[in-house]
This record gives C-alpha cells, structure tokens and sequence, in this order.
C-alpha cells in the first residue's frame, strides 16, 4: 500500500509563491505517474498539472507559465511550485501517485490565496 504525504499549503497573497511537495512510501516511485489535483468548494477535482516516469509534463491551461511540477525520484518526493497565485487558486490541493490501474491520493493540503 503506498502512502503520499503532501506539506507546503498556507494562506499567502494575491502574487505570492507556494512550494508544495508530496512523499511516497514504498518503491514504486520512479515507475509511476505522479500529479497534482485541485478541489475548490463545490466544484469537482480537476488535474493541474502532471508528470509521468517518462516523458513530458503537461498543465491546465489556468497555471501555465505559472506552476512547475518536477520530481526527485532518489526522494519519492513530487514537487509543485506555484508562483503568481490568484484568488481562483483557493483549493485543497492533491497529490496523485498512478502505476498500473491503480491510483493512490494524498490527504490533501490547503492553498488560500487573499489579501
């Protein structure tokens, strides 16, 4: 069973930068395709940006030029770095690990963008 463990949300201002990262257990890291997802209240989780074991990352439209997504797989850990934040980026952000057919989530940490 892998486990992720995200860390890195907060509240921050409109413009500001946030760093999130994401832990897996186990070893199947470097094999999988790992994301970041996001929920904001009442509206469905959508994908924002995505990085396969190999391969091109890809964005949603609404964060490019804005987020990076990067890996270090010698630390399991995915990384979301997200810089000119907007108001329209208050979610609770998820990592996702995907190997095979399966899919594993993360708790899920908080991104607040007001002034």
């Amino acid at each position: 069973q892998v486990q992720l463990v995200e860390s890195g949300g907060g509240l921050v201002q409109p413009g500001g930068s946030l760093r999130l990262s994401c832990t897996a257990s186990g070893s199947i890291f470097r094999i999988a395709n790992m994301g970041w997802y996001r929920q904001a209240p009442g509206k469905q989780r959508e994908l924002v940006a995505r990085i396969p074991s190999i391969g091109i990352t890809n964005y949603a439209d609404s964060v490019k030029g804005r987020f990076t997504i990067s890996r270090d797989n010698a630390k399991n850990t995915v990384y979301l770095q997200m810089n000119s934040l907007k108001p329209e980026d208050t979610a609770v952000y998820f990592c996702n690990l995907n190997v095979v057919r399966s899919d594993y989530w993360g708790q899920g940490t908080q991104v607040t963008v007001s002034s």
